[in-house]
């Protein structure tokens, strides 16, 4: 981790600028193609929701403005950043589970796996308290096309949401709503456009981002 020097910084005025607001982040939402991950795990037998999970996790700690947070009016950049998700257990009440990230796919499906199985026989949803995270859930039931997640104001919240849907068919193509929502101050739509392009990159390429 490592703080940025905001009178060095080029976001200087922009970050001053979205932090003075009642409500600074935005949120975006657009399609992937999920039909080359999609017959991959089911070919090789693997959880799709764990291949999606580190694909997301991946392309996220790709962008470094994902990978920074305000603290006390200051701003930090992490190495990287580890999804937090929610969970439905069994009666219908969700719990929030934490992975740590880690580059090799077979290794990261073995850690979700034991949260998983740990956070199923201990539900709660309490705050890790740490910034170095990626708030991460899915609502397979619905192909939405917008979604807005609830954030504190005070003291300033800034870790990035991403959130996907209920895939779909649309010709030959399987399509997954997936929306990303971040702090302006930090995050802008170029940024945006640099997670969603590299997140399709590896949705097209699920051989070389699982199995290498």
């Amino acid at each position: 981790m490592k703080y940025i020097d905001i009178d060095k910084w080029k976001r200087k005025k922009h970050f001053e600028f979205f932090s003075a607001m009642d409500y600074p982040h935005f949120s975006l939402c657009a399609d992937v193609d999920v039909t080359a991950s999609r017959e991959y795990v089911k070919k090789d037998g693997l959880s799709f929701f764990k291949a999606i999970l580190y694909m997301v996790t991946a392309a996220a700690n790709a962008v470094p403005e994902l990978r920074q947070r305000i603290r006390l009016g200051r701003v930090v950049e992490h190495r990287a950043v580890h999804p937090s998700f929610t969970m439905l257990m069994e009666n219908e009440v969700f719990s929030y589970c934490l992975v740590e990230y880690t580059p090799d796919f077979s290794e990261f499906a073995k850690r979700t796996a034991s949260a998983m199985n740990d956070r199923a026989k201990n539900p709660g949803i309490d705050d890790p308290e740490r910034d170095d995270l990626l708030y991460v859930t899915s609502i397979p039931w619905v192909s939405f096309t917008n979604i807005t997640h609830p954030i504190h104001m005070h003291p300033a919240d800034s870790v990035p949401r991403i959130s996907w849907g209920k895939f779909y068919k649309r010709g030959k193509k399987l399509l997954m709503p997936l929306s990303l929502q971040a702090h302006h101050a930090l995050v802008d739509g170029l940024h945006s456009g640099r997670f969603y392009n590299l997140l399709q990159d590896k949705l097209n390429k699920p051989d070389e981002v699982l199995g290498g």
